[in-house]
């Protein structure tokens, strides 16, 4: 059976599988330290019931605006109180399982509970899988951002999709409808 559970220093060590996958964004360990002190909410682990990491998502809820990693950002006075998924990972051997979809489920539920009015993420103009798999949850494109990842070896930076899904808070959807122009990523907020 798998368990969901909380992200722990450890892990840190034995996510290597997951975060192995060329469209899985990685960052430095100080980078998820900081996330597990300040949004441990929002950093959750699947695991197989041998031990193994199958995935995991950082989120967070953002004052102004999974693996799955977050965090809370954004403000409340401009109804832009939001959770923002960091990271949604899943080992390539327990992919097509659902477990990207319980992540996401999870990180939507504690952003209610945190009052957020929308859930957002940044995804891959390219990885048409991730952005299928988002509209499928209820996720649409909020806006286009220009040459928002960096790439490598001399080809040129990649647009990324800002989607959003409205939580229950929005009674009116203000924070999906979508922009009509793209933006830079120095006028994100």
């Amino acid at each position: 059976m798998t368990t969901l559970r909380a992200f722990t220093c450890d892990d840190l060590f034995r996510f290597n599988n997951i975060n192995l996958d060329p469209l899985t964004e990685t960052y430095g360990i100080p980078f998820y330290l900081q996330y597990l002190a300040h949004w441990p909410e929002y950093f959750i682990v699947a695991e197989a019931p041998g031990g193994e990491l199958m995935g995991y998502s950082a989120a967070v809820l953002m004052l102004c605006v999974f693996t799955v990693m977050g965090k809370a950002e954004g403000s409340v006075a401009r109804e832009e109180w939001h959770g923002h998924v960091t990271a949604l990972s899943v080992a390539p051997e327990f992919r097509r399982l659902g477990l990207a979809a319980k992540l996401m489920e999870l990180l939507e539920e504690i952003s209610e509970k945190k009052g957020g009015f929308f859930v957002d993420l940044f995804v891959r103009v390219s990885n048409q899988v991730a952005v299928n798999m988002y509209k499928q949850l209820g996720y649409s494109v909020y806006r286009t951002v220009l040459e928002y990842y960096s790439a490598s070896s001399g080809e040129p930076d990649e647009d990324a999709y800002d989607m959003r899904k409205a939580l229950s808070r929005d009674t009116e959807k203000k924070s999906v409808i979508p922009l009509p122009h793209p933006v830079r990523p120095e006028d994100i907020e």
